[in-house]
């Protein structure tokens, strides 16, 4: 089925329903990747130059990433609710009110980012403070988030649009603004980190300048972009930029859940870094770099996920709730299939990739055993993400939070019993991931499997 704006005539199609086909899949699917893929792109590329900077630098960001990450995820879920909410809306060819509820997304967003803001500036330096054992590394992570917090609004109206374009159907537009920012951020780490061409040397926080200006240059292309390509227009989106209670109060009742969901998942990850710091610096230097894999390799079955969430909720505001559990395996065959051969082929070539962090022999050595550990993971998570991202297609997020509240209470003990009270080789611990995924997986499929969704009206 054609998008609503057919590029060859330049005009616009009202009809936003999409099909169960392999083809459909793969056209929400592939822009999402890269678009997911960029980000990623600029998490490796600032931790490549950071490793040829310093180990102290590459340790120190695997505390910092994951901070930033927990917020950038709030966003995301928020981003979640949106597009479920409009592709609901665009599945039952009601685009009038897309526009309504992107302006209510916006405002949102701008709220929570300044929470976040206001929290990293107050409140984190004394967590940091206390639960890092090394002073220097605190520091410096304080120094770089009061600077790298400054991206957040940025990020949050970037994630907002991109909720529009993957909702609409429009996901190709997407790749425009990722590929700026990546330039951006690959050019600006070079100057700032190192301090070329007569700028200062920042090292570590000259990371987090370049992130800033390549989130706002990411957000600004995907801006020309949706104005050029007549989407404003279409949905008359800064037509109804107000604030309005109705479609405000939709939005968090389907994303605050997400939110949280998110949120406690990546906290716990932030815990899990810490267990790690505790361990010293090689190990933390080991677990960023397996960081930037985990979401390198998960580019594609995150984007699969998100395909999910939005076809699910397209098909069943269609009313054809009976054809998804046929999209839920058509995506879960193609996830599975990408991820095992990218999980076969850095097995093979474990030390090519590990080679490019600059690090001597003994960072290889270590961090082989754990990239075993964690490509295995990534093979779990390619079919469990999927089935909980049809929960957040249904509309039932709250169901999605609760899966996610049991399985991180169950990562939160093995992490601290094996890294903490047993001390325990971080091999081990990043075995935590084979029971997070695999809890995810049993929980999602068993309520996927009851048919209790069906009935769910957002």
């Amino acid at each position: 089925m054609p998008p609503f704006f057919n590029m060859a005539t330049g005009q616009l199609n009202n009809n936003l329903q999409v099909e169960i086909s392999n083809r459909q899949i793969i056209k929400i699917a592939l822009p999402i990747s890269l678009a997911i893929l960029v980000p990623q792109l600029n998490f490796i590329t600032n931790n490549i130059f950071l490793g040829h900077y310093s180990q102290d630098a590459l340790a120190t960001a695997s505390i910092t990433g994951v901070y930033y990450l927990i917020f950038a995820m709030i966003g995301f879920g928020l981003n979640n609710g949106l597009q479920t909410l409009i592709s609901r809306r665009a599945g039952e060819n009601r685009p009038d009110e897309i526009g309504r509820i992107f302006g209510q997304g916006v405002y949102i967003s701008l709220v929570i980012a300044a929470i976040g803001i206001l929290l990293t500036w107050f409140v984190a330096p004394a967590i940091l403070r206390n639960v890092l054992h090394s002073s220097k590394t605190s520091e410096d992570a304080i120094s770089f988030l009061r600077i790298r917090i400054w991206g957040l609004p940025f990020l949050y109206i970037y994630q907002m649009r991109n909720a529009l374009l993957v909702g609409t159907n429009n996901s190709r537009y997407l790749v425009s603004g990722t590929f700026a920012e990546t330039v951006a951020n690959i050019l600006f780490d070079y100057l700032l980190i190192f301090g070329h061409f007569g700028l200062p040397e920042m090292g570590l926080n000259g990371a987090a300048v370049a992130s800033i200006i390549a989130e706002f240059i990411g957000m600004f292309v995907i801006f020309l972009v949706i104005h050029n390509r007549g989407i404003t227009q279409r949905f008359s989106l800064f037509k109804h930029f107000r604030w309005d209670a109705k479609y405000a109060k939709q939005i968090l009742s389907l994303s605050l859940p997400l939110i949280f969901q998110l949120a406690i998942s990546l906290i716990s990850w932030e815990f899990f870094y810490i267990l790690i710091e505790h361990h010293g610096q090689t190990a933390l230097a080991v677990s960023n770099v397996m960081r930037n894999i985990f979401g390198l390799i998960g580019c594609v079955t995150w984007a699969l996920a998100a395909t999910t969430s939005s076809m699910v909720s397209n098909v069943i505001g269609q009313g054809k709730a009976e054809l998804v559990p046929t999209l839920i395996w058509r995506i879960i065959r193609m996830s599975m299939s990408l991820s095992i051969v990218l999980a076969i082929v850095l097995n093979l070539f474990p030390g090519m990739l590990l080679s490019i962090y600059g690090q001597d022999p003994a960072f290889t050595e270590a961090a082989i055993p754990v990239l075993r550990v964690v490509t295995f993971a990534m093979v779990l998570m390619s079919f469990s993400v999927i089935w909980l991202n049809a929960i957040t297609g249904t509309g039932n997020s709250r169901v999605s939070l609760l899966i996610e509240m049991i399985t991180i209470i169950l990562y939160c003990i093995y992490v601290y019993l094996v890294l903490e009270k047993y001390s325990l080789s971080i091999t081990y611990g990043w075995m935590s991931e084979w029971l997070y995924w695999l809890s995810l997986f049993f929980f999602s499929w068993l309520y996927m499997r009851s048919g209790r969704w069906k009935n769910k009206v957002i």
